[in-house]
Protein backbone atom coordinates (compact mmCIF):
# COMPACT_ATOMS: atom_id res chain seq x y z
CA UNK A 1 0.00 0.00 0.00
CA UNK A 2 1.38 3.51 -0.80
CA UNK A 3 2.32 5.41 2.02
CA UNK A 4 0.53 8.09 1.29
CA UNK A 5 -2.75 6.42 2.01
CA UNK A 6 -1.71 4.52 5.64
CA UNK A 7 -0.75 8.59 6.84
CA UNK A 8 -3.97 9.84 5.58
CA UNK A 9 -5.63 6.33 7.48
CA UNK A 10 -3.75 6.89 10.37
CA UNK A 11 -5.28 10.93 10.91
CA UNK A 12 -8.57 9.63 10.32
CA UNK A 13 -8.40 7.33 13.33
CA UNK A 14 -7.11 9.75 15.68
CA UNK A 15 -9.17 12.27 14.45
CA UNK A 16 -12.40 9.57 15.39
CA UNK A 17 -10.60 8.41 18.50
CA UNK A 18 -10.24 12.44 20.03
CA UNK A 19 -13.74 12.90 19.04
CA UNK A 20 -14.96 10.06 20.93
CA UNK A 21 -12.79 11.48 23.75
CA UNK A 22 -14.25 14.55 23.83
CA UNK A 23 -17.79 12.93 23.97
CA UNK A 24 -17.54 10.85 26.74
CA UNK A 25 -16.23 14.00 28.51
CA UNK A 26 -18.75 16.01 27.64
CA UNK A 27 -20.92 12.92 28.94
CA UNK A 28 -19.81 12.64 32.14
CA UNK A 29 -20.13 16.42 32.84
CA UNK A 30 -23.59 16.24 31.70
CA UNK A 31 -24.45 13.47 34.35
CA UNK A 32 -22.30 15.14 36.89
CA UNK A 33 -23.91 18.65 36.44
CA UNK A 34 -27.67 16.86 36.52
CA UNK A 35 -26.69 14.39 39.69
CA UNK A 36 -25.85 17.73 41.15
CA UNK A 37 -29.15 18.72 41.66
CA UNK A 38 -30.62 19.08 45.20
CA UNK A 39 -32.60 15.66 46.00
CA UNK A 40 -31.07 13.82 43.56
CA UNK A 41 -30.03 10.11 44.92
CA UNK A 42 -27.53 10.13 42.40
CA UNK A 43 -26.27 13.12 43.58
CA UNK A 44 -25.93 12.55 47.16
CA UNK A 45 -23.84 9.77 46.68
CA UNK A 46 -21.69 11.49 44.57
CA UNK A 47 -21.49 14.60 47.48
CA UNK A 48 -21.09 11.28 50.07
CA UNK A 49 -17.87 10.55 47.75
CA UNK A 50 -16.47 13.50 47.21
CA UNK A 51 -16.69 14.46 51.58
CA UNK A 52 -13.27 15.02 53.04
CA UNK A 53 -11.49 12.61 54.99
CA UNK A 54 -12.35 13.03 58.56
CA UNK A 55 -8.49 12.29 59.75
CA UNK A 56 -7.57 14.53 56.67
CA UNK A 57 -10.27 17.41 58.11
CA UNK A 58 -8.77 17.08 61.82
CA UNK A 59 -5.40 17.98 60.70
CA UNK A 60 -6.64 20.97 59.00
CA UNK A 61 -8.00 22.53 62.18
CA UNK A 62 -4.48 21.93 63.75
CA UNK A 63 -3.35 23.59 61.65
CA UNK A 64 -5.88 26.43 61.74
CA UNK A 65 -4.70 26.69 65.18
CA UNK A 66 -1.68 27.73 64.47
CA UNK A 67 -2.32 30.70 62.09
CA UNK A 68 0.72 32.51 60.67
CA UNK A 69 -1.26 35.84 61.02
CA UNK A 70 -1.08 35.20 64.93
CA UNK A 71 1.55 35.80 67.17
CA UNK A 72 3.52 33.65 69.94
CA UNK A 73 0.70 35.16 72.70
CA UNK A 74 -1.85 34.08 70.43
CA UNK A 75 -2.76 37.31 69.63
CA UNK A 76 -3.86 38.40 66.35
CA UNK A 77 -3.09 40.89 63.65
CA UNK A 78 -4.93 43.70 63.26
CA UNK A 79 -5.66 42.97 59.02
CA UNK A 80 -7.33 39.45 60.76
CA UNK A 81 -8.76 40.81 63.32
CA UNK A 82 -11.75 38.86 64.29
CA UNK A 83 -14.20 42.04 65.18
CA UNK A 84 -14.06 41.84 61.58
CA UNK A 85 -16.12 38.75 61.19
CA UNK A 86 -20.09 40.20 61.73
CA UNK A 87 -20.51 36.61 63.17
CA UNK A 88 -18.26 36.78 65.93
CA UNK A 89 -19.39 40.67 66.53
CA UNK A 90 -22.75 39.09 67.29
CA UNK A 91 -21.36 36.40 69.92
CA UNK A 92 -19.03 38.71 71.59
CA UNK A 93 -20.66 41.51 73.40
CA UNK A 94 -18.52 44.86 73.17
CA UNK A 95 -15.88 45.85 75.92
CA UNK A 96 -18.64 48.31 77.37
CA UNK A 97 -21.01 46.07 77.43
CA UNK A 98 -19.47 43.98 79.55
CA UNK A 99 -17.83 46.48 81.53
CA UNK A 100 -21.70 48.10 82.37
CA UNK A 101 -23.13 44.93 82.86
CA UNK A 102 -20.74 44.06 85.52
CA UNK A 103 -21.46 47.57 87.44
CA UNK A 104 -25.05 46.75 87.56
CA UNK A 105 -24.23 43.62 89.39
CA UNK A 106 -23.20 44.64 93.13
CA UNK A 107 -19.69 42.70 94.14
CA UNK A 108 -19.95 41.92 97.19
CA UNK A 109 -16.54 39.85 98.04
CA UNK A 110 -14.58 43.81 96.87
CA UNK A 111 -13.58 45.64 100.08
CA UNK A 112 -12.62 49.28 99.86
CA UNK A 113 -8.78 49.90 100.83
CA UNK A 114 -8.37 51.42 103.73
CA UNK A 115 -7.39 55.02 103.49
CA UNK A 116 -4.01 55.95 104.68
CA UNK A 117 -3.86 59.03 107.13
CA UNK A 118 -2.45 62.26 105.84
CA UNK A 119 1.20 62.53 106.31
CA UNK A 120 2.13 65.07 109.23
CA UNK A 121 3.93 68.04 107.09
CA UNK A 122 5.76 70.63 108.83
CA UNK A 123 7.39 73.44 106.63
CA UNK A 124 9.12 71.30 104.14
CA UNK A 125 9.40 68.30 106.12
CA UNK A 126 7.39 65.30 105.16
CA UNK A 127 8.59 62.40 107.22
CA UNK A 128 7.67 64.13 110.58
CA UNK A 129 4.50 61.31 111.18
CA UNK A 130 7.93 58.93 111.98
CA UNK A 131 8.14 60.75 114.83
CA UNK A 132 6.27 59.49 118.21
CA UNK A 133 2.36 60.29 117.41
CA UNK A 134 2.61 61.97 121.29
CA UNK A 135 5.33 64.15 120.05
CA UNK A 136 4.62 65.09 116.45
CA UNK A 137 2.79 68.41 117.27
CA UNK A 138 5.79 69.62 119.40
CA UNK A 139 7.59 69.42 116.26
CA UNK A 140 5.06 71.08 114.10
CA UNK A 141 4.94 74.16 115.98
CA UNK A 142 8.89 74.71 116.56
CA UNK A 143 9.06 73.63 112.36
CA UNK A 144 6.45 76.48 111.62
CA UNK A 145 8.09 78.83 113.80
CA UNK A 146 11.72 78.22 111.94
CA UNK A 147 13.24 77.44 114.75
CA UNK A 148 14.65 73.48 114.56
CA UNK A 149 17.30 74.19 111.53
CA UNK A 150 18.43 71.34 110.29
CA UNK A 151 22.00 71.65 108.43
CA UNK A 152 23.47 69.27 105.66
CA UNK A 153 25.80 66.88 107.12
CA UNK A 154 29.55 68.39 106.61
CA UNK A 155 31.60 66.89 103.61
CA UNK A 156 33.33 63.84 104.60
CA UNK A 157 37.44 64.48 104.28
CA UNK A 158 38.21 62.70 101.05
CA UNK A 159 40.77 60.03 102.06
CA UNK A 160 44.71 60.11 100.46
CA UNK A 161 45.26 58.39 97.28
CA UNK A 162 46.82 54.85 98.30
CA UNK A 163 50.83 54.46 97.75
CA UNK A 164 52.14 51.83 95.28
CA UNK A 165 52.86 48.71 97.13
CA UNK A 166 55.40 45.88 96.60
CA UNK A 167 54.88 43.09 94.44
CA UNK A 168 53.18 40.38 96.41
CA UNK A 169 51.65 42.81 99.37
CA UNK A 170 48.08 42.81 99.83
CA UNK A 171 46.44 46.98 98.71
CA UNK A 172 45.51 48.70 101.66
CA UNK A 173 41.70 48.49 102.43
CA UNK A 174 39.09 51.13 100.85
CA UNK A 175 37.71 53.33 102.87
CA UNK A 176 34.41 53.16 103.83
CA UNK A 177 31.65 54.86 101.81
CA UNK A 178 29.97 57.53 103.71
CA UNK A 179 26.23 57.20 104.38
CA UNK A 180 23.99 59.46 102.04
CA UNK A 181 22.61 62.94 103.00
CA UNK A 182 19.39 63.23 103.84
CA UNK A 183 17.22 64.52 101.45
CA UNK A 184 15.85 67.77 101.15
CA UNK A 185 12.46 67.05 102.79
CA UNK A 186 13.78 64.87 105.54
CA UNK A 187 14.11 66.23 109.04
CA UNK A 188 14.39 62.58 110.40
CA UNK A 189 12.97 63.37 113.78
CA UNK A 190 13.87 59.89 115.17
CA UNK A 191 17.60 60.55 114.33
CA UNK A 192 20.23 61.07 117.23
CA UNK A 193 20.64 64.98 118.00
CA UNK A 194 23.85 66.51 117.90
CA UNK A 195 25.62 68.60 120.69
CA UNK A 196 25.33 71.53 118.16
CA UNK A 197 22.35 71.23 117.17
CA UNK A 198 20.88 71.17 120.46
CA UNK A 199 22.71 74.20 121.37
CA UNK A 200 22.09 75.90 118.16
CA UNK A 201 17.87 75.03 119.11
CA UNK A 202 17.79 76.21 122.41
CA UNK A 203 19.71 79.77 122.20
CA UNK A 204 16.82 80.46 118.85
CA UNK A 205 13.74 78.96 120.92
CA UNK A 206 14.79 80.69 124.32
CA UNK A 207 15.45 84.11 122.02
CA UNK A 208 12.63 83.92 120.45
CA UNK A 209 10.02 82.66 123.44
CA UNK A 210 11.49 85.71 125.19
CA UNK A 211 11.70 88.48 122.51
CA UNK A 212 10.11 91.07 124.68
CA UNK A 213 11.86 90.28 127.96
CA UNK A 214 16.08 91.43 127.22
CA UNK A 215 16.24 89.82 130.80
CA UNK A 216 15.39 86.27 129.95
CA UNK A 217 17.55 86.52 126.80
CA UNK A 218 20.84 84.91 126.21
CA UNK A 219 23.38 87.27 124.59
CA UNK A 220 25.33 84.92 121.10
CA UNK A 221 29.04 85.07 121.65
CA UNK A 222 31.11 87.54 119.41
CA UNK A 223 33.93 86.79 117.41
CA UNK A 224 35.89 89.35 119.07
CA UNK A 225 35.85 86.63 122.38
CA UNK A 226 38.19 84.21 122.98
CA UNK A 227 36.75 80.67 122.28
CA UNK A 228 35.84 78.86 125.11
CA UNK A 229 36.10 75.54 123.87
CA UNK A 230 39.34 74.23 121.91
CA UNK A 231 37.12 72.76 119.08
CA UNK A 232 34.94 75.27 118.07
CA UNK A 233 36.69 78.14 117.07
CA UNK A 234 34.89 81.73 115.79
CA UNK A 235 34.65 80.13 112.54
CA UNK A 236 32.67 77.37 113.63
CA UNK A 237 28.69 78.09 111.85
CA UNK A 238 27.57 77.79 115.59
CA UNK A 239 29.87 79.40 117.54
CA UNK A 240 27.52 82.16 118.46
CA UNK A 241 25.20 79.84 120.12
CA UNK A 242 27.87 76.98 121.95
CA UNK A 243 29.89 80.62 122.63
CA UNK A 244 26.91 82.47 124.35
CA UNK A 245 25.40 79.40 125.90
CA UNK A 246 29.13 78.74 127.73
CA UNK A 247 29.57 82.52 128.85
CA UNK A 248 26.13 82.49 130.65
CA UNK A 249 27.06 79.25 132.27
CA UNK A 250 24.69 77.19 130.70
CA UNK A 251 26.85 74.89 129.32
CA UNK A 252 29.34 73.23 131.50
CA UNK A 253 33.07 74.73 130.48
CA UNK A 254 36.23 76.20 132.19
CA UNK A 255 33.87 78.98 132.83
CA UNK A 256 31.90 77.13 135.28
CA UNK A 257 35.15 75.60 136.98
CA UNK A 258 34.83 72.51 134.56
CA UNK A 259 38.88 72.89 134.25
CA UNK A 260 38.49 69.44 132.25
CA UNK A 261 36.23 70.32 129.84
CA UNK A 262 38.11 72.01 127.31
CA UNK A 263 36.49 70.25 124.10
CA UNK A 264 32.62 70.39 123.39
CA UNK A 265 32.56 68.06 120.67
CA UNK A 266 30.12 69.61 118.88
CA UNK A 267 29.11 66.38 116.43
CA UNK A 268 28.59 63.90 118.95
CA UNK A 269 25.11 62.60 119.89
CA UNK A 270 23.75 64.64 123.02
CA UNK A 271 22.82 62.74 126.03
CA UNK A 272 20.13 62.71 127.73
CA UNK A 273 21.11 64.02 130.90
CA UNK A 274 23.04 67.04 129.06
CA UNK A 275 19.37 67.29 126.97
CA UNK A 276 17.97 67.89 130.67
CA UNK A 277 21.09 69.90 132.21
CA UNK A 278 21.06 72.73 129.84
CA UNK A 279 17.25 73.00 129.37
CA UNK A 280 16.09 72.92 133.01
CA UNK A 281 18.09 76.12 134.28
CA UNK A 282 16.02 78.20 131.59
CA UNK A 283 12.98 76.58 133.45
CA UNK A 284 13.75 77.65 136.90
CA UNK A 285 15.66 81.00 136.24
CA UNK A 286 17.39 80.41 139.38
CA UNK A 287 20.41 77.93 141.11
CA UNK A 288 19.56 74.10 141.24
CA UNK A 289 18.40 72.72 144.10
CA UNK A 290 21.09 69.99 146.20
CA UNK A 291 20.29 66.91 144.69
CA UNK A 292 21.31 63.40 145.85
CA UNK A 293 20.54 59.34 144.39
CA UNK A 294 18.18 58.76 147.17
CA UNK A 295 16.23 62.04 146.45
CA UNK A 296 15.69 61.32 142.52
CA UNK A 297 14.62 57.68 143.19
CA UNK A 298 12.14 59.02 145.28
CA UNK A 299 11.14 61.45 143.35
CA UNK A 300 11.04 60.04 140.00
CA UNK A 301 11.36 55.89 140.91
CA UNK A 302 14.41 55.61 138.67
CA UNK A 303 16.05 52.32 139.14
CA UNK A 304 19.69 53.96 137.68
CA UNK A 305 19.61 57.18 139.50
CA UNK A 306 22.74 55.93 140.52
CA UNK A 307 24.24 55.93 136.95
CA UNK A 308 23.76 60.17 137.06
CA UNK A 309 26.43 62.17 137.44
CA UNK A 310 26.06 64.49 140.46
CA UNK A 311 25.51 67.70 138.53
CA UNK A 312 22.86 65.92 136.50
CA UNK A 313 21.09 65.15 139.23
CA UNK A 314 20.29 68.29 140.37
CA UNK A 315 18.95 68.97 137.05
CA UNK A 316 16.62 65.66 137.03
CA UNK A 317 14.94 66.68 140.56
CA UNK A 318 14.39 69.91 139.71
CA UNK A 319 12.44 68.89 136.45
CA UNK A 320 10.66 67.11 138.87
CA UNK A 321 9.84 70.01 140.29
CA UNK A 322 7.91 71.35 137.25
CA UNK A 323 4.92 68.34 137.98
CA UNK A 324 2.86 67.82 135.23
CA UNK A 325 4.78 70.45 133.16
CA UNK A 326 8.37 68.51 133.35
CA UNK A 327 10.82 67.96 130.09
CA UNK A 328 11.34 64.30 131.43
CA UNK A 329 7.32 63.32 131.02
CA UNK A 330 6.84 65.36 128.33
CA UNK A 331 10.04 63.84 125.87
CA UNK A 332 9.95 59.94 127.50
CA UNK A 333 6.26 59.86 129.00
CA UNK A 334 6.25 57.39 131.74
CA UNK A 335 9.49 55.48 132.34
CA UNK A 336 11.68 53.95 135.44
CA UNK A 337 14.61 54.60 133.48
CA UNK A 338 16.50 57.82 132.11
CA UNK A 339 19.27 56.38 130.94
CA UNK A 340 21.37 59.23 131.51
CA UNK A 341 23.87 58.34 128.92
CA UNK A 342 21.86 57.08 125.83
CA UNK A 343 21.49 59.54 122.92
CA UNK A 344 18.44 62.13 122.97
CA UNK A 345 16.75 62.64 119.22
CA UNK A 346 15.34 65.27 117.85
CA UNK A 347 11.89 64.55 118.42
CA UNK A 348 12.83 64.18 122.16
CA UNK A 349 14.71 67.44 121.62
CA UNK A 350 11.76 69.26 120.07
CA UNK A 351 9.21 68.11 122.78
CA UNK A 352 11.96 69.18 125.43
CA UNK A 353 12.10 72.82 123.56
CA UNK A 354 8.50 73.03 123.32
CA UNK A 355 8.08 74.54 126.74
CA UNK A 356 9.85 77.41 128.86
CA UNK A 357 8.81 77.87 132.21
CA UNK A 358 7.48 76.42 135.82
CA UNK A 359 4.63 75.08 137.01
CA UNK A 360 3.50 78.71 138.01
CA UNK A 361 4.34 80.63 134.66
CA UNK A 362 5.32 79.38 131.41
CA UNK A 363 5.55 79.80 127.79
CA UNK A 364 4.52 77.34 124.36
CA UNK A 365 5.57 77.33 121.22
CA UNK A 366 1.60 76.79 120.49
CA UNK A 367 1.30 80.00 122.26
CA UNK A 368 4.09 81.94 120.12
CA UNK A 369 1.71 80.75 116.93
CA UNK A 370 -1.32 81.97 118.09
CA UNK A 371 -0.73 83.96 121.23
CA UNK A 372 -4.72 83.64 122.10
CA UNK A 373 -3.93 79.88 123.42
CA UNK A 374 -3.24 79.13 127.03
CA UNK A 375 -1.53 75.86 128.05
CA UNK A 376 -2.33 73.19 130.86
CA UNK A 377 -0.93 70.17 131.71
CA UNK A 378 -3.45 68.04 129.93
CA UNK A 379 -4.63 70.14 127.03
CA UNK A 380 -0.92 70.88 125.37
CA UNK A 381 -1.23 68.57 122.54
CA UNK A 382 -4.82 70.04 121.95
CA UNK A 383 -3.64 73.94 121.53
CA UNK A 384 -0.47 72.60 119.62
CA UNK A 385 -3.34 71.16 117.35
CA UNK A 386 -6.00 73.75 117.15
CA UNK A 387 -2.91 76.22 116.42
CA UNK A 388 -2.12 74.26 113.63
CA UNK A 389 -6.00 75.74 111.90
Amino acid sequence: MPRTTTTRTTVTRTRKSLWRTLLQLSLVASVLIISGCEGSRFGSSIEDSLEPDPQLAEEAEDSAEIDPSTDGDGDTDSDTSSDKDPSNAQQKPSAGAASNSDTDKPDDTASKPEESPPAVIAGDYRDIDKAPEEVQPYLVDLIELDLLEVRAPEAPTPAPTPTPTAEGTAPPPKPPTPPAAPAADEFRPNQAMTRREYARWLLAVNNRFYAGERTRKIRPGVTSSQPVFQDVPVTDPDFAAIQGLAEAGIIPSPLTGSSTTVTFRPNAPLTRKDLLLWKVPLDTRQALPTANVSAVQEAWGFQDAAKIEPRALQAVLADYQNGDFANIRRAFNYTTLFQPDKAATRAEGAAVLWRFGNPAEGITAAEIRNPNQTSTPNNEEADSTEADG
